[in-house]
């Protein structure tokens, strides 16, 4: 897919060229040009929820970058992870901004892979649902159970455990509900103005 670049300079790390992709989600209405740490912490969840759903699923954010144009916003391997380590709650924190551009790129990526995964999320959470209201254990569905899996383990090796946040998520119990939530997110992403209502809610709180 080639999406056109606007030439309006912006100022910031980031290229002196927007892409006009980024131009369907609105600016929120905050100071300065870094984002919230709540809304660093929502985006980084909702790519590692990502990747815990599909193999490669950093691959695949690299490869949607390339593929709408982003390349110049995310780079590389390297450069995405800094992004992502803006996010506070990081075992590996950086002390840097995430830039409102960084921040567009990263979920309209996220929306777009979740469109293609649109059929294997809304299967999950309907197993989800029946197997809960059955009561009957979540691993004992094999795709459902390695999502879960997978999510726990991404979780606990990248978060540092002494943050508050995390404290409060110690358990198997409370990160499968963080996991089966940020699913409901995806498939929400998914829907009928999904990407820019998904945007929206990340500062919902935050704006002036």
């Amino acid at each position: 897919m080639n999406v056109s670049a606007s030439l309006t300079p912006f100022n910031s790390p980031a290229p002196a060229s927007t892409p006009m992709i980024l131009d369907t989600l609105p600016d929120p209405a905050i100071a300065g040009q870094g984002c919230p740490s709540r809304t660093r912490l929502q985006i980084d969840l909702i790519l590692l929820a990502i990747e815990a759903l599909e193999l490669g699923g950093s691959e695949a954010i690299l490869a949607f970058a390339e593929e709408l144009d982003l390349k110049e916003i995310i780079k590389n391997r390297v450069n995405l992870w800094r992004m992502r380590s803006s996010n506070p709650m990081r075992r590996a924190n950086i002390r840097r901004p995430l830039t409102i551009i960084e921040a567009k790129a990263l979920v309209v990526i996220a929306c777009y892979i979740a469109r293609r995964l649109t059929v294997v999320i809304r299967q999950m959470l309907m197993i989800y649902q029946q197997m809960n209201e059955k009561q009957i254990p979540l691993e004992q569905n094999l795709r459902l159970s390695n999502y879960l899996e997978r999510f726990r383990a991404h979780f606990k090796s990248r978060m540092n455990a002494r943050r508050s946040g995390v404290l409060a998520l110690t358990s198997d119990e409370k990160l499968d509900e963080l996991a089966i939530n940020l699913l409901e997110k995806l498939l929400f992403c998914t829907g009928t103005a999904g990407m820019q209502r998904f945007w929206i809610s990340l500062f919902d709180g935050e704006v002036e």
